[in-house]
């Protein structure tokens, strides 16, 4: 027997311990000996090695560990999600926010909080990689219509990332991946700047070196990330020096109802939150754009009950908690706050549909945390931002709000104080100091909740609901105890500035309204007999023709041509408002440095308050302008009868332009108080006072107005109030002196610039159009011109006679380059 065939029978011994061949023994001669030669040839196949890791050698003993919708682990430096194949394809809600920022960031548009993405997604998996995919509800059709396979077509998911799988759980029903590279990389998706920001701030790149994940945690309905991001940038809002942007990001995921809930079709006559879809298997000629209220799902624990108008309990109440960060002494206000929208609910037949709770003790529930999104929170942050924000998260299938926290912003209390102060001290002897009593500031900061809580139920600002009342009536404490301020709590009317002295009794904060009780039952009261969005139209549409012709349920959301409709304003006569508010203002300043004066201290209380004061007489100037080329907008649809926009009257703006010419563009001598100029600064309150004067005349000369006052000319005849009149009565008011020969003094030069100089922008702005107004603009220039050549020489040499052949010089300029 060859040595060769010895080693073949040892190796097949070795590979087949029970293979008939070895028994045989040395000795015998193989029946097949080609088979063996063949077995000898041929080589050992390897066993391929598998992709993924075993689970405990990525997830180690030394992992920190979270358990919820899905596990979070973090092993050092590295981080996971343990997603369960059940959760792939399932719809998740994506909601990326600021969770800290730089100073000035965005120019203060941008805080802690505010949301910068909000996305549907699905977890997929391809292969050994799983995929993060960006979901469009946008544009829809029934599954079961042909026109859905080009709907999914012409909406192909885009990829966020794809994660290469690292392992699998103990008993393989879910997939490990390493979440690092989502948060540490600059993902446009769930990052916090956007393209327009970064270009201002000469934003290079994200440096990964100092960017770190801060933290992750999982909860039954939702995970929690919380990353820092270092961005390079040439500059930055603040630290110049730096080169950096720093900000924490907060990512929220939520896993949307499996259900989602009826959606309620919206109506613009009802102000709200909405979220929008293309229907494109609509019965309509067109691509069908679905508009669905955003609101929470109240459903009756007792339908039959519900069904014949009795108040019932619905099966999951709203619930706000109070963070235990909140001063003691403000929570019972807080409470209160939420707890006000219990009438509006009990319109809509709910009891204790919306419920107030503080938050548990860590002794009471360890698991408890303000960031388990079956909790909303009121959310009291230490910070020196002036605000508050209602923000809430809804599933954009539907418009259900899963998840909702209030953010109260510690400084937001000076605000309210200041505004006390300055909008009723002349009528209401208690804010007539920086020390207002807790009670008013707990009173201020109730109604500051209950407008917040609005936005997280679904209501917007409601501009339009302050007009309803007459101006005078809120000068009465019957009507302002019944009726508030203002029809809702939606609208920022936040003080009775026109109530004068004497005027007892009178409210002067803002609280609900008739309006906030009509929306709350439109938007939330269930229609039992419509088991669709469409089926529910004819009665929500019989509740607003209920209320037709009442201004008391009226929306209007601001806008710029529609003086009905404007912010901080009061009552339905913005000349007599401002008129009131005006002489109240006369009132406080010469008496703001008493009343903000501490003991031992300087005067930084007093140059924050005038500054502020300053800004509330150009908000009552500014309702006043809106009057000018203004338009009454009321929404209707087409079977009401009426016009939806409606032009003022001539008389009404004339005038506005009288008020302004004679409370707005004459010098403020009532600002000028001795003990406050000269106590603040050793310069600057010219610059300050022309800058709001300014403010004023560009809004008054907008060349959007100016168009609407040519159009209304056009169309309305003598009842229009003409663009050359109102140009008119503005020269003749800005520039009186000249025919009377009086001193213009330094305000009134610089005011007289402005306008010029406003004049001048409006003839370049109308080069290329030529319209109407680059005419009167060109005409008004000439006769000012001719005014300010001073034949009959009223004027000396000195700085008047200077600035007039200035003037002239000006628009020689201007008119030469036309």
């Amino acid at each position: 027997m060859t040595r060769h065939y010895l080693s073949s029978i040892f190796m097949l011994c070795l590979l087949f311990s029970t293979n008939a061949l070895c028994a045989q023994g040395a000795e015998e001669e193989p029946k097949d000996t080609v088979t063996a030669v063949v077995i000898e040839e041929e080589p050992e196949k390897k066993k391929k090695k598998s992709p993924f890791k075993e689970y405990a050698e990525v997830i180690t003993e030394d992992a920190e560990s979270t358990m919820g919708l899905f596990n979070t682990h973090r092993v050092e430096d590295k981080y996971y999600f343990e997603i369960p194949f059940d959760k792939f394809g399932k719809d998740m809600l994506l909601v990326s926010r600021i969770a800290k920022i730089p100073a000035n960031l965005g120019g203060g548009y941008f805080n802690a909080g505010t949301k910068t993405n909000e996305q549907l997604v699905h977890w997929t998996r391809n292969h050994n990689n799983i995929h993060l995919k960006s979901i469009s509800y946008n544009s829809v059709a029934d599954e079961e219509l042909p026109i859905n396979i080009s709907v999914q077509n012409n909406n192909y998911a885009p990829l966020i990332m794809s994660f290469k799988i690292e392992a699998f759980n103990e008993d393989s029903t879910a997939a490990v991946i390493s979440v690092n590279d989502l948060f540490l990389t600059d993902v446009p998706a769930i990052s916090g700047l956007s393209s327009r920001v970064r270009t201002s701030y000469k934003v290079r790149s994200l440096d990964k070196k100092r960017s770190f994940i801060d933290r992750m945690a999982a909860y039954p309905e939702n995970v929690e990330v919380r990353h820092d991001m270092t961005f390079s940038s040439s500059q930055p809002p603040s630290n110049r020096k730096s080169g950096t942007i720093s900000m924490q990001m907060a990512q929220s995921l939520y896993l949307l109802p499996e259900e989602p809930m009826q959606p309620r079709l919206f109506d613009e006559r009802i102000g709200w939150f909405t979220v929008s879809q293309v229907d494109y298997g609509s019965e309509a000629l067109k691509a069908d754009r679905k508009t669905y209220l955003s609101r929470w799902r109240l459903e009756p624990k007792d339908p039959v009950a519900y069904a014949k108008g009795k108040l019932v309990e619905p099966v999951k109440p709203i619930v706000y908690y109070i963070d235990p960060a909140t001063p003691e002494k403000f929570v019972p206000y807080f409470i209160q706050g939420i707890q006000d929208w219990q009438v509006a609910f009990e319109a809509a037949g709910f009891k204790n549909a919306i419920i107030a709770k503080r938050a548990p003790t860590k002794e009471e529930d360890p698991d408890w945390s303000a960031e388990d999104a079956r909790y909303s929170t009121v959310r009291y942050v230490a910070s020196e931002t002036r605000n508050a924000m209602g923000p809430s998260v809804s599933d954009p299938r539907s418009g259900e709000i899963i998840e909702s926290d209030i953010i109260w912003y510690h400084n937001h209390l000076r605000s309210y104080r200041n505004r006390y102060l300055l909008e009723t001290g002349a009528a209401n002897p208690s804010a007539r100091t920086l020390n207002t009593s807790p009670e008013e500031i707990g009173e201020m900061m109730r109604m500051v909740i209950a407008h917040e809580i609005g936005h997280a139920l679904g209501l917007p600002h409601n501009m339009k609901a302050s007009y309803a009342y007459p101006v005078d009536s809120l000068r009465s404490a019957t009507f302002t105890n019944k009726w508030g301020l203002a029809t809702t709590i939606m609208d920022y009317t936040r003080y009775n500035y026109v109530a004068q002295p004497g005027d007892k009794g009178v409210r002067w904060v803002r609280m609900l309204g008739p309006y906030d009780v009509y929306a709350i039952n439109w938007g939330y009261r269930v229609i039992p007999e419509a088991n669709s969005a469409e089926a529910e139209l004819p009665t929500l549409r019989k509740w607003i023709a209920d209320k037709k012709g009442d201004p008391k349920f009226l929306f209007g959301g601001r806008n710029s041509y529609d003086p009905s409709s404007q912010t901080e304003s009061v009552g339905d006569d913005p000349v007599k408002a401002s008129t009131y508010g005006l002489m109240n203002l006369k009132r406080v300043a010469p008496n703001l440095a008493e009343w903000t004066a501490t003991s031992g201290e300087g005067y930084a209380d007093l140059e924050e308050l005038y500054g502020e004061l300053l800004g509330v007489w150009s908000r009552f100037s500014g309702h006043v302008t809106s009057n000018v080329g203004g338009v009454y907008e009321h929404l209707r649809t087409t079977d009401e009868k009426g016009f939806t926009y409606t032009p003022l009257d001539r008389g009404e703006q004339e005038a506005s332009v009288a008020f302004l010419n004679d409370h707005v563009f004459s010098t403020p001598d009532w600002l000028l108080q001795e003990n406050i100029v000269r106590n603040i600064g050793p310069d600057g309150v010219m610059p300050r006072i022309r800058s709001l004067q300014e403010r004023q005349l560009n809004g008054l000369l907008r060349s959007d107005r100016l168009a609407r006052l040519v159009e209304q000319e056009a169309l309305n005849g003598e009842k229009a109030y003409p663009l050359t009149d109102m140009l008119e009565d503005l020269r003749e008011g800005l520039w009186s002196e000249l025919e009377s020969g009086a001193e213009i003094d330094g305000f009134r030069r610089n005011l007289q610039r402005s306008h010029v100089a406003k004049l001048g922008m409006l003839l370049k702005e109308d080069a290329e159009k030529r319209t109407d107004v680059g005419a009167a603009a060109r005409a008004e220039l000439r006769m000012i011109a001719e005014a300010v050549s001073d034949p009959a020489g009223k004027y000396k040499a000195g700085i008047i006679r200077y600035h007039l052949q200035d003037i002239a010089a000006l628009i020689d300029e201007m008119l030469d380059n036309d």
